[in-house]
Protein backbone atom coordinates (compact mmCIF):
# COMPACT_ATOMS: atom_id res chain seq x y z
CA UNK A 1 0.00 0.00 0.00
CA UNK A 2 2.71 2.30 0.83
CA UNK A 3 4.27 2.50 -2.52
CA UNK A 4 0.57 2.87 -4.67
CA UNK A 5 -0.69 5.60 -2.18
CA UNK A 6 1.77 7.13 0.22
CA UNK A 7 3.73 7.81 -2.99
CA UNK A 8 1.44 9.56 -5.25
CA UNK A 9 0.39 11.65 -1.57
CA UNK A 10 3.79 12.63 -1.12
CA UNK A 11 4.08 13.82 -5.17
CA UNK A 12 1.08 15.53 -5.08
CA UNK A 13 2.43 17.50 -1.86
CA UNK A 14 5.49 18.05 -3.55
CA UNK A 15 3.78 19.23 -6.86
CA UNK A 16 1.17 21.44 -4.64
CA UNK A 17 4.13 23.12 -3.38
CA UNK A 18 5.51 24.70 -5.85
CA UNK A 19 2.42 26.99 -5.61
CA UNK A 20 0.71 26.71 -2.04
CA UNK A 21 2.95 28.33 0.66
CA UNK A 22 1.41 27.22 4.09
CA UNK A 23 -1.77 25.96 4.37
CA UNK A 24 -0.12 22.67 4.02
CA UNK A 25 -2.71 21.26 6.67
CA UNK A 26 -5.46 22.31 4.87
CA UNK A 27 -4.13 21.16 1.11
CA UNK A 28 -3.80 17.75 2.71
CA UNK A 29 -7.02 17.43 4.36
CA UNK A 30 -8.99 18.48 0.69
CA UNK A 31 -6.94 15.72 -0.78
CA UNK A 32 -8.17 12.89 1.71
CA UNK A 33 -11.35 14.02 0.68
CA UNK A 34 -11.53 13.69 -2.80
CA UNK A 35 -9.71 10.28 -2.51
CA UNK A 36 -12.81 9.58 -0.23
CA UNK A 37 -14.98 11.03 -2.82
CA UNK A 38 -16.77 13.70 -0.52
CA UNK A 39 -16.80 17.65 -0.65
CA UNK A 40 -15.22 20.09 1.10
CA UNK A 41 -16.81 23.53 2.71
CA UNK A 42 -13.72 25.85 3.26
CA UNK A 43 -14.79 28.48 5.73
CA UNK A 44 -12.32 32.27 5.55
CA UNK A 45 -12.11 35.19 4.80
CA UNK A 46 -11.52 36.85 1.50
CA UNK A 47 -7.69 36.45 0.15
CA UNK A 48 -6.72 33.08 2.03
CA UNK A 49 -5.76 30.81 -1.23
CA UNK A 50 -8.88 29.16 -1.21
CA UNK A 51 -8.86 29.34 -4.73
CA UNK A 52 -5.28 28.37 -5.27
CA UNK A 53 -5.82 25.59 -3.19
CA UNK A 54 -8.70 25.20 -5.86
CA UNK A 55 -6.67 24.83 -8.85
CA UNK A 56 -3.81 23.74 -7.58
CA UNK A 57 -5.77 20.23 -6.65
CA UNK A 58 -7.11 20.22 -10.50
CA UNK A 59 -3.87 20.60 -11.64
CA UNK A 60 -2.12 17.75 -10.32
CA UNK A 61 -5.31 15.38 -10.94
CA UNK A 62 -5.20 15.99 -14.90
CA UNK A 63 -8.67 17.57 -13.68
CA UNK A 64 -10.79 20.20 -15.17
CA UNK A 65 -11.38 23.14 -12.91
CA UNK A 66 -14.70 25.64 -12.76
CA UNK A 67 -15.34 28.22 -10.66
CA UNK A 68 -19.09 29.47 -9.56
CA UNK A 69 -19.30 33.07 -7.78
CA UNK A 70 -22.77 32.59 -6.09
CA UNK A 71 -25.50 35.84 -6.02
CA UNK A 72 -28.98 36.16 -4.92
CA UNK A 73 -29.76 36.32 -8.75
CA UNK A 74 -28.52 33.22 -9.30
CA UNK A 75 -30.64 30.59 -11.22
CA UNK A 76 -29.86 26.79 -10.97
CA UNK A 77 -29.77 26.77 -14.72
CA UNK A 78 -26.70 28.91 -14.46
CA UNK A 79 -24.95 26.30 -12.17
CA UNK A 80 -26.42 22.61 -13.97
CA UNK A 81 -26.86 24.09 -17.68
CA UNK A 82 -30.57 23.76 -20.11
CA UNK A 83 -31.45 22.77 -23.51
CA UNK A 84 -31.32 24.96 -25.93
CA UNK A 85 -33.02 24.67 -29.21
CA UNK A 86 -31.17 24.58 -32.72
CA UNK A 87 -33.01 25.90 -35.65
CA UNK A 88 -30.31 23.65 -37.60
CA UNK A 89 -30.92 20.41 -36.51
CA UNK A 90 -34.93 21.16 -35.41
CA UNK A 91 -33.98 19.45 -32.14
CA UNK A 92 -32.82 20.56 -27.98
CA UNK A 93 -29.13 20.86 -27.59
CA UNK A 94 -27.58 20.53 -23.49
CA UNK A 95 -25.80 23.28 -22.93
CA UNK A 96 -23.77 21.63 -20.05
CA UNK A 97 -23.22 24.47 -17.14
CA UNK A 98 -20.29 24.61 -14.92
CA UNK A 99 -20.90 21.44 -13.03
CA UNK A 100 -19.80 19.42 -15.90
CA UNK A 101 -16.11 19.34 -14.22
CA UNK A 102 -13.91 18.07 -12.11
CA UNK A 103 -12.94 20.39 -9.64
CA UNK A 104 -15.68 22.80 -8.70
CA UNK A 105 -15.15 25.94 -6.63
CA UNK A 106 -18.29 27.30 -5.35
CA UNK A 107 -17.53 30.64 -3.75
CA UNK A 108 -19.80 32.45 -1.65
CA UNK A 109 -21.92 29.57 -1.66
CA UNK A 110 -24.43 30.98 1.04
CA UNK A 111 -25.24 34.20 -1.17
CA UNK A 112 -27.39 31.88 -3.41
CA UNK A 113 -31.13 31.19 -2.68
CA UNK A 114 -32.75 28.04 -1.54
CA UNK A 115 -33.18 26.94 -5.34
CA UNK A 116 -30.14 26.93 -6.25
CA UNK A 117 -27.90 25.42 -3.61
CA UNK A 118 -30.84 22.68 -4.14
CA UNK A 119 -29.85 21.97 -7.38
CA UNK A 120 -26.37 21.78 -6.21
CA UNK A 121 -27.15 19.29 -3.83
CA UNK A 122 -28.33 16.79 -6.56
CA UNK A 123 -24.89 17.36 -7.95
CA UNK A 124 -23.23 16.46 -4.80
CA UNK A 125 -25.21 14.03 -3.72
CA UNK A 126 -25.88 11.82 -6.46
CA UNK A 127 -22.87 12.95 -8.93
CA UNK A 128 -25.34 13.94 -11.57
CA UNK A 129 -27.43 16.61 -13.17
CA UNK A 130 -31.16 16.59 -14.28
CA UNK A 131 -32.61 18.83 -17.17
CA UNK A 132 -35.90 18.68 -18.32
CA UNK A 133 -36.31 14.93 -17.07
CA UNK A 134 -33.04 13.90 -17.77
CA UNK A 135 -30.45 12.78 -16.28
CA UNK A 136 -26.80 13.77 -16.97
CA UNK A 137 -23.84 11.84 -15.19
CA UNK A 138 -20.90 13.84 -14.33
CA UNK A 139 -17.32 13.67 -14.86
CA UNK A 140 -15.41 11.51 -12.11
CA UNK A 141 -13.44 12.42 -10.60
CA UNK A 142 -15.93 15.61 -9.33
CA UNK A 143 -15.43 17.19 -6.05
CA UNK A 144 -16.94 20.21 -4.68
CA UNK A 145 -14.67 23.09 -2.82
CA UNK A 146 -17.16 25.53 -1.48
CA UNK A 147 -16.59 28.52 0.51
CA UNK A 148 -18.04 30.35 2.63
CA UNK A 149 -17.08 34.16 4.69
CA UNK A 150 -17.39 33.93 8.39
CA UNK A 151 -17.62 37.64 8.73
CA UNK A 152 -19.86 39.02 6.15
CA UNK A 153 -23.44 37.65 6.82
CA UNK A 154 -25.41 40.24 4.86
CA UNK A 155 -27.63 38.86 2.03
CA UNK A 156 -26.48 36.00 2.88
CA UNK A 157 -28.87 32.44 2.85
CA UNK A 158 -27.38 30.13 5.58
CA UNK A 159 -27.47 26.68 4.18
CA UNK A 160 -29.83 24.14 5.54
CA UNK A 161 -28.52 21.28 7.71
CA UNK A 162 -29.07 18.66 4.79
CA UNK A 163 -26.78 20.39 2.71
CA UNK A 164 -24.10 21.22 4.92
CA UNK A 165 -24.57 17.46 6.04
CA UNK A 166 -22.93 16.42 2.73
CA UNK A 167 -19.80 18.23 2.88
CA UNK A 168 -17.29 15.62 4.44
CA UNK A 169 -15.20 18.24 5.82
CA UNK A 170 -15.92 21.85 7.25
CA UNK A 171 -12.39 23.68 7.10
CA UNK A 172 -11.35 26.45 8.57
CA UNK A 173 -9.12 28.98 6.48
CA UNK A 174 -6.93 31.13 8.91
CA UNK A 175 -4.19 33.79 7.79
CA UNK A 176 -0.92 32.66 7.09
CA UNK A 177 1.84 33.37 9.88
CA UNK A 178 4.60 36.02 9.34
CA UNK A 179 6.98 33.93 8.04
CA UNK A 180 4.73 32.56 5.41
CA UNK A 181 3.40 35.51 4.44
CA UNK A 182 7.03 36.69 3.89
CA UNK A 183 7.31 34.13 1.83
CA UNK A 184 4.33 34.93 -0.49
CA UNK A 185 5.28 38.19 -0.61
CA UNK A 186 8.79 37.20 -1.92
CA UNK A 187 7.59 34.53 -4.51
CA UNK A 188 5.04 37.56 -6.06
CA UNK A 189 8.05 39.88 -6.19
CA UNK A 190 10.11 37.12 -8.12
CA UNK A 191 7.52 36.88 -10.59
CA UNK A 192 4.82 34.28 -9.35
CA UNK A 193 1.36 34.92 -10.77
CA UNK A 194 -1.73 32.91 -9.35
CA UNK A 195 -3.56 33.43 -12.60
CA UNK A 196 -0.73 31.50 -14.90
CA UNK A 197 -0.18 28.43 -12.78
CA UNK A 198 0.93 26.87 -16.20
CA UNK A 199 4.41 28.81 -15.59
CA UNK A 200 5.51 27.11 -12.33
CA UNK A 201 5.54 23.78 -13.63
CA UNK A 202 3.04 21.84 -11.54
CA UNK A 203 3.28 18.43 -12.92
CA UNK A 204 0.30 15.99 -13.31
CA UNK A 205 -0.09 13.02 -10.64
CA UNK A 206 -2.55 10.75 -11.38
CA UNK A 207 -5.56 10.83 -13.94
CA UNK A 208 -8.82 9.28 -12.80
CA UNK A 209 -7.64 5.98 -13.72
CA UNK A 210 -5.04 6.30 -11.16
CA UNK A 211 -7.23 8.03 -8.94
CA UNK A 212 -10.02 5.16 -9.18
CA UNK A 213 -7.38 2.38 -8.90
CA UNK A 214 -6.52 4.17 -5.12
CA UNK A 215 -9.91 4.36 -4.32
CA UNK A 216 -9.77 0.53 -4.20
CA UNK A 217 -7.13 -0.01 -2.39
CA UNK A 218 -7.99 2.38 0.31
CA UNK A 219 -11.56 0.11 0.18
CA UNK A 220 -9.29 -3.13 1.69
CA UNK A 221 -7.83 -0.60 4.69
CA UNK A 222 -8.90 -3.23 8.14
CA UNK A 223 -10.76 -1.66 11.05
CA UNK A 224 -10.81 -3.32 14.06
CA UNK A 225 -14.30 -3.45 16.01
CA UNK A 226 -12.83 -1.08 18.67
CA UNK A 227 -12.55 1.56 15.68
CA UNK A 228 -16.17 0.94 15.19
CA UNK A 229 -17.10 1.31 18.81
CA UNK A 230 -14.93 4.60 18.89
CA UNK A 231 -16.96 6.45 15.94
CA UNK A 232 -20.70 4.87 17.20
CA UNK A 233 -19.69 6.25 21.26
CA UNK A 234 -18.63 9.35 19.66
CA UNK A 235 -21.68 9.98 17.40
CA UNK A 236 -23.42 8.56 20.63
CA UNK A 237 -21.83 11.27 23.17
CA UNK A 238 -22.92 14.15 20.61
CA UNK A 239 -26.51 13.23 20.58
CA UNK A 240 -26.33 13.02 24.58
CA UNK A 241 -25.04 16.45 24.95
CA UNK A 242 -26.57 18.65 27.02
CA UNK A 243 -25.04 21.86 25.06
CA UNK A 244 -25.84 20.28 21.64
CA UNK A 245 -29.68 20.77 20.31
CA UNK A 246 -28.16 18.23 16.97
CA UNK A 247 -26.08 15.92 17.04
CA UNK A 248 -23.84 13.75 14.56
CA UNK A 249 -26.13 11.92 12.13
CA UNK A 250 -25.24 8.65 11.18
CA UNK A 251 -23.59 9.75 7.96
CA UNK A 252 -21.15 12.04 10.15
CA UNK A 253 -20.21 8.29 11.47
CA UNK A 254 -19.85 7.44 7.90
CA UNK A 255 -18.09 10.55 7.08
CA UNK A 256 -15.73 9.72 9.79
CA UNK A 257 -14.80 6.04 9.22
CA UNK A 258 -14.26 6.40 5.44
CA UNK A 259 -12.04 9.58 5.83
CA UNK A 260 -9.58 7.42 8.68
CA UNK A 261 -9.41 5.20 6.17
CA UNK A 262 -7.94 7.63 3.73
CA UNK A 263 -6.12 9.07 5.98
CA UNK A 264 -4.59 5.84 7.11
CA UNK A 265 -3.84 4.79 3.58
CA UNK A 266 -1.98 8.00 2.62
CA UNK A 267 -0.10 7.85 5.75
CA UNK A 268 1.13 4.08 4.30
CA UNK A 269 -0.46 2.36 6.88
CA UNK A 270 -3.35 -0.28 5.87
CA UNK A 271 -5.05 -0.18 9.30
CA UNK A 272 -6.64 2.60 10.84
CA UNK A 273 -5.10 3.88 14.06
CA UNK A 274 -7.95 5.81 16.89
CA UNK A 275 -5.61 8.42 16.44
CA UNK A 276 -6.87 8.85 13.02
CA UNK A 277 -10.07 9.42 14.28
CA UNK A 278 -9.95 11.74 16.79
CA UNK A 279 -7.59 13.99 14.45
CA UNK A 280 -10.66 13.92 11.79
CA UNK A 281 -13.60 14.35 13.91
CA UNK A 282 -13.41 18.15 14.44
CA UNK A 283 -13.13 18.57 10.52
CA UNK A 284 -15.71 16.31 10.37
CA UNK A 285 -18.67 17.32 13.14
CA UNK A 286 -18.19 20.86 13.05
CA UNK A 287 -20.65 21.49 10.44
CA UNK A 288 -23.06 19.02 11.27
CA UNK A 289 -23.72 19.53 15.03
CA UNK A 290 -25.84 22.36 16.09
CA UNK A 291 -25.17 24.02 19.57
CA UNK A 292 -27.98 25.08 22.23
CA UNK A 293 -28.74 28.96 22.79
CA UNK A 294 -27.10 28.89 26.34
CA UNK A 295 -24.36 27.61 25.05
CA UNK A 296 -23.63 30.13 22.55
CA UNK A 297 -24.26 32.78 25.21
CA UNK A 298 -21.66 31.34 27.16
CA UNK A 299 -19.08 31.61 24.42
CA UNK A 300 -18.69 28.59 23.18
CA UNK A 301 -17.61 27.06 19.52
CA UNK A 302 -18.38 23.61 18.01
CA UNK A 303 -14.78 23.12 17.83
CA UNK A 304 -15.09 23.20 22.00
CA UNK A 305 -17.98 20.77 22.58
CA UNK A 306 -15.87 18.08 19.90
CA UNK A 307 -12.67 19.14 22.20
CA UNK A 308 -15.23 17.67 25.34
CA UNK A 309 -16.79 14.84 23.74
CA UNK A 310 -12.67 13.65 22.52
CA UNK A 311 -11.47 14.04 25.78
CA UNK A 312 -14.88 12.49 27.79
CA UNK A 313 -15.11 9.10 24.95
CA UNK A 314 -12.89 6.45 26.32
CA UNK A 315 -10.13 6.04 23.58
CA UNK A 316 -9.54 2.17 22.74
CA UNK A 317 -6.87 0.61 22.95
Amino acid sequence: MENIIQTTFDRIKQEAQKVIVGQTELFELVVVSLFTGGHVLLEGVPGTAKTLIAKTLAMVVSGKFSRIQFTPDLMPSDIVGTSVYDLGSNQFNLKRGPVFTNVLLSDEINRAPAKTQSALLECMEERQVSIDGIRHELPQPFIVLATQNPIEYEGTYPLPEAQLDRFLFKLRVDYPGTEVETQILMNYHQGFNAIRLEAVGVESVIDSTSLQQCQDVIQTVTVEESIFNYIVNLAEASRKSNELVLGASPRASIALLLASKTYAALQGRDYILPDDVKYLAPHVYRHRILLKPDAEIEGLTPDDIIDRLLAEVEIPR
